[in-house]
This record gives C-alpha cells, sequence and structure tokens, in this order.
C-alpha cells in the first residue's frame, strides 16, 4: 500500500478525527508509469517544420484551388518580413493574370448591423448553387494591444462548413477601414484560386469605409433600424459610396419599422449623386434569420454587374482603383523613407519640444523636418 504522511502543518493534538493525509507519489516524472523519465517524454517528441515553399510550389497550389496553399500564400502576404515580401510579390506576379474573373462586393455597417450573420446567410445560399465563395473579414486590431481576436469564421459557423467557402479574418492593423495593401492582394490570390465571389466585411468605423470603395466592384451599406437619426448616414459620407444600403433585422415585430426606414432611406438618396454612373442606389429590406430579401438582394448585385459590363464602367472602374492603388502604394513608402531617414530622426525631438513648449508653430516644424530631409 502507498505509504501516507501527516502534512506539516498538523496541529500537534490533532487526534483521529483530522483526516487529511498526503499520499506520497511514483519516483518518476510520468504518472503511474515506472522508468519513465522526464528526458525520455521530451526526446520522443519530434518537431515537424513546414516544407519550405517555391514560387511554382504556390503558384501551382493556387491555381489548383489547394485551400492550405492559399492560406499560407495569404500568411505570405502579410508578413513584413522583406525576405517574404519579396517571395509574395513574386507569386503574385505569377498569378495576376488568372485574377479578376470575381464580382467583388465590399460590405460595411456600425457593429451589430448584422453583417457577418447577413454573410453567412448569403453565402450558404452561394454556395448552395455552385459558386465559390471567399470572405475576406477584416477585424478591429487593438489601439493599445495591437491584437485582434478573428472570431468571425467562429461566428461563420454553417458557412465554414461548406466546401466552396472559404474565410479568411485578418487584422485591421489599426488601417482606416481595414483595408491596406495585403487585403487587396490577398483578394487577387483568391481569385486566381477559383473564387468567383469576393466578400469584403469591413470594420465599420464611419468616414474611413470609403477607403473600401478604391478596391470593390459593389459596395453595400447595411444599416439598423432604430439605430438613431438616419440623417447621420448622410453626414459621414458613407451613403454616398454605396451601390445599395440593406436594412438588416426585417423580421417579426421589427420587420413593420424596417420598411418605414427602408423609405427613409429612399427618400434621402434622392439628394445623392449615385456612386456609380449609370446605376441607382436604393434601399432593401432583409432578414439574415429567416434569410428574407437574400436572393433578391443577390439579383440586385448580378443586375448591376451586368449593366456596368455593357457600358464598360465595370472596367474602367478596376483600371482606376489599380493606378490609384499603385499611387497609394508610393505615398506609404515615400513616408517611410522620410522618417526613417537619419537627418529626420536627428532633429525630430529637438523640434518636438518646440512644438510643445509652444516655440514653433506646426507649420514651421513641418517645413523644418522637410529641410532636414532635402538637407540629407
Amino acid at each position: 500500500m502507498t505509504d501516507v504522511y501527516k502534512p506539516d502543518w498538523t496541529p500537534s493534538n490533532a487526534g483521529k478525527e483530522f483526516a487529511c493525509d498526503v499520499m506520497k507519489g511514483v519516483q518518476s516524472s510520468h504518472d503511474g508509469m515506472t522508468n519513465f523519465a522526464a528526458t525520455t517524454v521530451r526526446k520522443s517528441i519530434s518537431v515537424t517544420k513546414r516544407d519550405k515553399l517555391t514560387v511554382e510550389d504556390y503558384v501551382q497550389g493556387i491555381l489548383a484551388g489547394d485551400r492550405m496553399l492559399l492560406a499560407r500564400a495569404i500568411t505570405l502576404i502579410e508578413s513584413n518580413s522583406p525576405k517574404h515580401m519579396e517571395l509574395a510579390q513574386a507569386v503574385l506576379q505569377r498569378i495576376l493574370p488568372y485574377s479578376g474573373n470575381s464580382i467583388r462586393v465590399g460590405i460595411t455597417g456600425v457593429p451589430g448591423a448584422g453583417k457577418s450573420t447577413f454573410i453567412e446567410a448569403v453565402g450558404c445560399s452561394l454556395c448552395q448553387k455552385g459558386h465559390k465563395l471567399a470572405v475576406l473579414a477584416v477585424d478591429p486590431s487593438s489601439s493599445i494591444t495591437r491584437g485582434s481576436i478573428l472570431g468571425d469564421k467562429t461566428r461563420m459557423e454553417n458557412l465554414s462548413r461548406e466546401k466552396n467557402a472559404f474565410i479568411r479574418p485578418s487584422p485591421s492593423g489599426g488601417t482606416l477601414g481595414g483595408v491596406t495593401r495585403k487585403s487587396r492582394e490577398t483578394l487577387l490570390l483568391c481569385e486566381a484560386a477559383g473564387y468567383d465571389i469576393i466578400l469584403v466585411e469591413t470594420v465599420g468605423v464611419g468616414q474611413s469605409e470609403i477607403t473600401v470603395r478604391s478596391m470593390v466592384d459593389f459596395f453595400l451599406l447595411v444599416v439598423l433600424t432604430g439605430a438613431g437619426d438616419e440623417l447621420q448616414g448622410m453626414k459621414k459620407g458613407v451613403m454616398e459610396i454605396a451601390d445599395a444600403i440593406l436594412v438588416n433585422k426585417a423580421d417579426g415585430d421589427n420587420k413593420q419599422k424596417a420598411e418605414m426606414v427602408k423609405v427613409d432611406y429612399e427618400r434621402m438618396l434622392h439628394y445623392l449623386r449615385p456612386a456609380t454612373e449609370g446605376w441607382q442606389t436604393k434601399a432593401y429590406t432583409c432578414s439574415a434569420v429567416t434569410g428574407a430579401g437574400i436572393a433578391e438582394l443577390w439579383d440586385v448585385i448580378h443586375t448591376f454587374r451586368e449593366k456596368m459590363m455593357e457600358n464598360h464602367a465595370f472596367l474602367n472602374r478596376r483600371k482606376v482603383q489599380t493606378m490609384e492603388w499603385v499611387y497609394a502604394m508610393v505615398e506609404d513608402h515615400l513616408r517611410s523613407v522620410f522618417y526613417q531617414n537619419a537627418n529626420v530622426k536627428a532633429n525630430r525631438p529637438f523640434i518636438e519640444n518646440q512644438v510643445a513648449a509652444d516655440q514653433l508653430s506646426a507649420t514651421m516644424a513641418a517645413q523644418k523636418l522637410i529641410d532636414a530631409f532635402e538637407k540629407s
């Protein structure tokens, strides 16, 4: 029988009623197995490293629709390592001829509007019809920890089970709207992998959502009933870039109110210039829970694409978006070069202290930094 002993803190006058005993453990590091040392356990565990893939491996895997290789390629795109960036750009260059064959839809709205629930409902419907759907869900990054929960895939439980669906949550990284160079390049990879519908769910933070307009064909604004003064939507400017406005959660007791809100938005849209030339923005209602209005809304998006293809506005918009993308990356590079400049770094603390002490105006401070850059 295993030996037991009384703990050190047992009262000196403790009788049989003091039933606290300590059982001695076995003389090994693995429960119930004698002569099995901890070192043995460590040696038995082998770490399997993933093989390093070549550009050709990535390209062939993506074109074949390999989801695992697509995910690894996206991770490569999202890496900030110069070595990874060089490899990622080589992969992108190879897959460019195979991209561009999808309808790109941007979806935004205030937190709680039901964007993820709507995406799951419309996504499952499209997958069942034979479409291949990619969802790029941009998750807000914390301004303090810089981390993201990336929980959108968990919330789209039914859609994640669809074999024709690919869901990729990505951190916004603090970027307005969460749309960055990496999001755009991820979109191209998904198109090359054969996904004919790309849904981009953005953070939903007001005026910053204008950024998403520069990477999608159709822009959908999801709104709620009872969310306050609808005039705020006009003030934020996001209505001006929407190709459709969707009043979600139009079910149960909320259905009648949703119809009233739809009429209010229709009235406001008459005062706004359409976001896309040749297309009239309208408001619609749907319920992501019951599925009512989902099919009708997708018919609207399909009609939009056909009409824009006929008048060449579809391809012209993509050409403009690509050039805007080029110049945006040039600006990002120049900004990085400016702040990494040794002369700017040396003068920056002194100039900042002068501005903080009200000894130098903001305009003069900016000029001094520029002068320091130009002298170097």
